[in-house]
């Protein structure tokens, strides 16, 4: 309980911890901007905890396109199904939680902020199955997109990693 006694890792240059927080910021108010603009829900709480993964440690097994979509799409999924079967159950979020990680880590594709999606589904009145289509797939696929031009423009190293 003690610890380990490590020191934490060191703090990134200041440049690239502005440049992390802009990108995060301007993916969030791009993801805000279409849903209000098509009055179509393109943004969850998750998402946000996504772009901090994404562009903040792009190297990490999370942050990867595949990690990203199908952990958003597994959480999500498991969410609905819960919330279709279990209707009004106090234990359903937990199943659904738990559910999502059994899948994440079966398929290696985990992505910790998607382990939201059940909780976010949970709390819309009646999340439709087209919840993953929209917001769930076309929020991470845009901010797949956005990590895309901004890795591969701004580092030496390639991203992503791996695709699958």
């Amino acid at each position: 309980m003690r610890g380990a006694g490590e020191t934490p890792p060191p703090r990134p240059a200041w440049p690239e911890i502005l440049a992390t927080s802009v990108v995060a910021a301007a993916v969030v108010a791009g993801l805000a901007f279409l849903t209000h603009a098509l009055e179509v829900l393109l943004l969850l709480g998750s998402f946000a905890a996504s772009t901090l993964i994404v562009f903040a440690y792009p190297d990490s097994p999370f942050a990867q396109p595949r990690s990203l979509l199908l952990g958003h799409l597994i959480g999500s999924a498991g969410g609905l199904a819960a919330a279709n079967f279990f209707p009004g159950h106090w234990w359903a979020p937990a199943l659904a939680v738990g559910l999502a990680i059994c899948l994440m880590k079966a398929t290696r594709s985990v992505h910790p902020p998607a382990c939201a999606n059940p909780l976010i589904v949970f709390a819309l009145p009646h999340a439709p199955w087209s919840f993953l289509l929209c917001p769930t797939l076309a929020g991470a696929a845009l901010i797949v997109v956005v990590a895309l031009f901004y890795h591969n423009l701004r580092r030496t190293a390639p991203w992503p990693k791996y695709w699958l």
